[in-house]
């Protein structure tokens, strides 16, 4: 009898499950976010149309195509953006909707904005409602771990309260020292190899740039090398790589990375390794004979005794110190002012005329405001190859709850999408010359250079600016100054320009150039 009954009611859990398995997808899938839809056009805010699954992706890869085979045929202009090579979906919504306009990514709502107006109020936003994209978590934990870059609310700003301090000004000064120490082998290297080739060498600049950008914060963050870490930043790499090839896939369920799990390359794990962590006296540094200010960006920054000459680790589990020294080591800005470019003759030129003072050594300022008017062009190039090609293609956040930017009501659970490219080439704000380069724009500081100061957003605005970004400008201006002086260098006519977008912007087949010793 009790089967019987069973084989009555089984029909009807069936039922039920199917019904709400169905409910349960077409609420993630179409109704939540036709629900956030619904909302920005009765602001008359418009975007193209999305499909039930892949959301506007599949328009994404069709334009994506189009402008692919729009090149192959010669006949468009390269734009000296890489907005149309790489995200040229957005500049055929943009031209139809305006600057403002929403599309999706599977159930991921976007909002993009690319005016310097509704920027402006991102960033004076303080509020910890408006953070990172929860799928950053989500899609990249294998790659960010929970460190600074991925993190949110109250984790976020006491991670913030520890790290943003370590690299002040006052404190980044104290790492010249640190940094040119890590210069010296690389120089060396170079040298002995045009020596060997008789002065003059082709050599891809921007694997040695990015293993050199390594080395310093594996100085400067961890106390060791890169040559002891070599396999973890390799690693890294490849994780970078694998992440970036189903970037587009973001949002759809059940697609993400087969690497997110970190199964075949391990992420914050590899940085466990001891001998990668200095934990024995005197070991991952160079001479043990007097104290040596060593910044971690982590709970509280590794300190020398000046007793034992032995560097003393926070507390916290070394987990956790590898998260925070991720985000710090995967972007490094030195290899992406050097791999960006159009290298035509003309820029190389007029790059070449500011050179000469450049080759009298590291800056003596390291805020680029010299009383001598030659070394601020070191500042002047490096701002203005930053607005060209910006390495961070994207500013991205997400609204946790329902706010108000710039008159535009933002409802709970969008993305705000920020194109800085876009931004960095606005005839608007930069004059008609802006596909050009052009230092002198930035003679007397950011915001004499454009109409809108938050139209130049290379690191990022408001309080999630980019905390490194005083350390990164110290090493660019150390390294490319210590280059200049020793050799000299002309484009490569193996040189093939393609960026290419991997998390952050690269060229996809390096920078080969000609490299002679001075």
């Amino acid at each position: 009898m009790e089967g019987a009954q069973w084989d009555t009611l089984l029909p009807f859990f069936v039922a039920g499950f199917v019904s709400f398995a169905v409910f349960y997808l077409s609420n993630i899938l179409w109704l939540r976010p036709e629900k956030i839809r619904n909302k920005l056009r009765s602001q008359g805010i418009k975007g193209p149309s999305p499909s039930l699954l892949y959301g506007n992706i599949l328009d994404m890869r069709r334009i994506v195509k189009e402008e692919k085979e729009t090149q192959k045929g010669g006949s468009r202009h390269v734009s000296a953006s890489y907005t149309s090579a790489l995200f040229p979906y957005f500049i055929t919504w943009r031209k139809e909707y305006g600057p403002i306009f929403m599309y999706s990514t599977g159930s991921i709502q976007l909002l993009h904005v690319s005016h310097p107006d509704i920027v402006k109020e991102i960033s004076l936003c303080k509020s910890l409602d408006l953070g990172r994209p929860s799928y950053i978590q989500k899609e990249r934990g294998a790659l960010f771990g929970r460190g600074i870059i991925a993190s949110n609310g109250a984790v976020w700003a006491h991670q913030r309260k520890i790290i943003a301090p370590e690299f002040f000004m006052d404190k980044v000064k104290h790492m010249v020292d640190l940094i040119v120490e890590a210069t010296i082998p690389f120089l060396e290297s170079w040298e002995s190899l045009l020596e060997s080739e008789g002065g003059t060498r082709e050599i891809v600049v921007d694997e040695d740039l990015r293993s050199f950008s390594a080395d310093v914060i594996s100085r400067a963050s961890f106390g060791s090398s890169y040559a002891k870490g070599e396999e973890i930043f390799f690693r890294l790499r490849q994780l970078q790589k694998a992440m970036s090839k189903s970037s587009i896939l973001i949002g759809i369920p059940g697609l993400r990375g087969k690497y997110n799990e970190r199964k075949e390359v391990e992420g914050p794990s590899l940085f466990l390794s001891s001998s990668f962590f200095p934990t024995e006296r005197g070991e991952g540094g160079s001479a043990v004979g007097g104290p040596r200010p060593a910044t971690f960006p982590g709970r509280r920054p590794v300190w020398w005794c000046r007793r034992c000459h032995a560097r003393r680790w926070p507390a916290g589990t070394r987990e956790e110190k590898a998260e925070q020294g991720i985000g710090f080591s995967i972007n490094p800005a030195a290899s992406r002012l050097h791999s960006q470019g159009n290298r035509g003759q003309k820029r190389w030129r007029r790059r070449r005329r500011c050179l000469p003072c450049l080759r009298r050594g590291p800056p003596d300022r390291i805020d680029g405001e010299s009383s001598d008017p030659s070394r601020g062009k070191l500042t002047m190039v490096i701002r203005e190859t930053l607005r060209l090609y910006p390495p961070a293609a994207l500013l991205v956040r997400e609204a946790f709850q329902d706010m108000k930017l710039g008159g535009i009501y933002i409802p709970k659970g969008i993305t705000l999408s920020v194109l800085i490219s876009v931004l960095h080439h606005d005839p608007e704000f930069w004059e008609p010359d802006a596909d050009e380069f052009n230092p002198e724009r930035f003679a007397h500081g950011i915001s004499s250079a454009c109409k809108s100061a938050h139209a130049y957003i290379p690191f990022g605005i408001g309080i999630r600016t980019c905390a490194g970004q005083n350390f990164a400008m110290l090493e660019l201006k150390i390294v490319l100054s210590l280059l200049l002086s020793k050799f000299s260098f002309s484009p490569s006519p193996k040189y093939i320009h393609s960026p290419a977008f991997r998390l952050t912007v690269e060229p996809e087949f390096g920078v080969p150039l000609i490299v002679k010793k001075l």
